[in-house]
């Protein structure tokens, strides 16, 4: 790739992780700032998902770890420490595993149809991501970084990453490869025809 190219693609990336954040900012407020909706459906989880397949896993990482810390110090929603800290560890892995991941699956599949490889990542993602949150959160509290009302348990942990976040994740499992490949077909994907990542 000439320095030409290359320095153009970079550009693209910076603008597209720009607008991914500014995505992250605004999406919860779909939730009404309603903690208990924003939880189920995870509205901030999809601008990393979505950056790592479309722009590769250093901006995928970058948007996944800032969006819930600047949305802290905007609205205080989530709130730092307790709950921004573990989610910027849980949606950097989510943009970080998205962009390592894809690539890898799109070579392993050699499909045209790009949503098999999609939704491996995705799902593997989704997974690894919620199993990094609920780590990060117990080395926090374990390091009285944070703080818990309760004793956080596998069963707590479970509940709070897998079982209440599942409609959130079915949506996410839909809609998030609909838009990529939309992305795709439009020329918008910087991974797929628009360089690697």
């Amino acid at each position: 790739m000439s320095q030409s190219k290359n320095s153009s693609l970079q550009t693209r990336k910076m603008i597209y992780a720009a607008l991914f954040l500014a995505l992250a900012i605004v999406l919860p407020f779909l939730t009404g700032q309603i903690q208990t909706i924003g939880q189920l459906i995870s509205p901030l989880h999809i601008p990393a998902l979505i950056c790592g397949l479309v722009c590769g896993w250093p901006s995928g990482l970058a948007v996944g770890v800032l969006s819930p810390l600047l949305r802290s110090l905007l609205f205080n929603m989530p709130p730092f420490p307790n709950a921004a800290l573990p989610m910027a560890f849980e949606c950097g892995a989510y943009g970080l595993l998205t962009g390592l991941l894809y690539p890898l699956f799109l070579r392993l599949y050699r499909k045209e149809n790009h949503l098999p490889a999609i939704l491996t990542a995705l799902v593997l993602a989704m997974i690894g991501g919620r199993i990094v949150g609920g780590t990060a959160r117990a080395a926090l509290l374990a390091f009285g970084i944070i703080g818990s009302q309760s004793p956080y348990t596998f069963a707590a942990f479970f509940a709070s990453y897998f079982t209440s976040t599942a409609p959130g994740a079915a949506i996410h499992i839909v809609l998030i490869p609909a838009i990529v490949l939309a992305m795709e077909k439009g020329k918008l994907s910087l991974v797929v025809g628009g360089g690697k990542a």
